[in-house]
């Protein structure tokens, strides 16, 4: 029996009728264990096996905003953790006045970061196999300049 509201809007009693929060899309921070790590981006994928998401560790965040503000190349990673090393998943959001890193990123970059990462990471891996063993884009991957 569907629930009413003090209003008299009609709802579904059902819980599955909301968009889950974790969903392809959402941008979150991820810790994980053994080793202890954090990794920040968007999700791809979740299912019982794991999280497959593209982003980068949360420690090179700052080389990153550097790096898309200057027009610079980068790929982000696109992983695959396995559920036995996911500690948390939390949504990017803001926290009272801090805001997000999603928040950070656009206000010194003047860019989306799921659309940024979308459009780096995720093009042209449709139906290929995410690699498990793929590790995520260390700070000295990123303060590497390209030879080209």
């Amino acid at each position: 029996m569907p629930k009413t509201s003090h209003s008299g809007d009609v709802r579904s009693a059902s819980p599955t009728a909301a968009r889950s929060p974790f969903s392809p899309g959402s941008m979150v921070v991820v810790t994980l264990g053994n080793p202890r790590d954090k990794f920040w981006g968007m999700i791809l994928a979740l299912a019982a096996e794991g999280l497959s998401v593209t982003g980068i560790e949360l420690a090179s965040f700052e080389d990153l905003v550097v790096m898309v503000k200057d027009g610079e190349p980068f790929t982000p990673a696109v992983v695959f953790f396995p559920m036995h090393r996911i500690e948390r998943i939390e949504l990017d959001l803001p926290d009272g006045s801090l805001p997000s890193l999603s928040q950070r990123f656009s206000a010194k970059t003047g860019l989306d970061p799921a659309a940024v990462l979308e459009a780096r990471g995720v093009s042209g891996i449709a139906g290929e196999t995410i690699d498990s063993r793929a590790a995520p884009v260390s700070s000295s991957m990123l303060s590497a300049k390209d030879p080209a």
